[in-house]
Formats: structure tokens, C-alpha cells, sequence
């Protein structure tokens, strides 16, 4: 991240919402690309993201995201970072369908 944490973190939020209105998604890879981002450097911004989305009762922006080892899903770490923040996940696919649902509607 390079101009400070929160306009990163702006930055991303916007992208990834705008990806949810056109009810698109992107994988890790070809986001990170697109930001100049090393994957690493965006998925510590994703969990960032998740946190605050947990924290205020909102949809998970990192829906959107997709891995090339699971297309239409997000990574393991998604389903991972979201039960650390006590979400209970018992189909993976219907809540990412959900998640990604309730982010086009806002």
C-alpha cells in the first residue's frame, strides 16, 4: 500500500464495491495487479476490510474476490478470516452467493 492505510483501504473499498454493482468478480490476482499491489499487501487489506464490514454489521466487501483454484469462490482465507469474526458458514457457496447479493443492494 503505498499513500497511507485508510486511502488504500478507500481505494480497494471502492473497487470492490463497484465490482459488487455490476455484479462482477475479480480474482486475487488480477486485482492486486490492477492496484500495484503485491497479493500479499491485498489480502492483509481484505482481512482490514472484513473486520471493519464485521465490526458494523455489513456484508463482506471481500465477497467478490475469486481464486483460480475455486472459481465463484473466494480463497480459504475469506471462510477462515469470516469464522474468526464468528460468522458461522455452513455452505460456502450460498453465503458468498448471499454476501455478494447484499452488497448490490446497497
Amino acid at each position: 500500500m503505498n499513500n497511507g492505510a485508510m486511502s488504500d483501504l478507500e481505494t480497494l473499498s471502492a473497487r470492490l464495491m463497484d465490482l459488487a454493482a455490476q455484479e462482477k468478480t475479480v480474482t486475487y490476482g488480477a486485482l492486486a495487479q490492477s492496484l500495484g499491489w503485491r497479493v500479499a499487501v491485498l489480502t492483509a487489506a481484505l482481512e482490514a476490510l472484513m473486520e471493519e464490514d464485521a465490526a458494523q454489521g455489513r456484508p463482506f466487501r471481500a465477497a467478490v474476490l475469486e481464486a483460480k483454484l475455486t472459481p465463484g469462490l473466494p480463497a480459504p482465507g475469506f471462510f477462515q478470516k469470516a469464522a474468526a469474526l464468528g460468522v458461522k458458514i455452513n455452505d460456502p457457496l450460498t453465503f458468498v452467493m448471499a454476501e455478494r447479493k447484499s452488497l448490490v443492494a446497497r
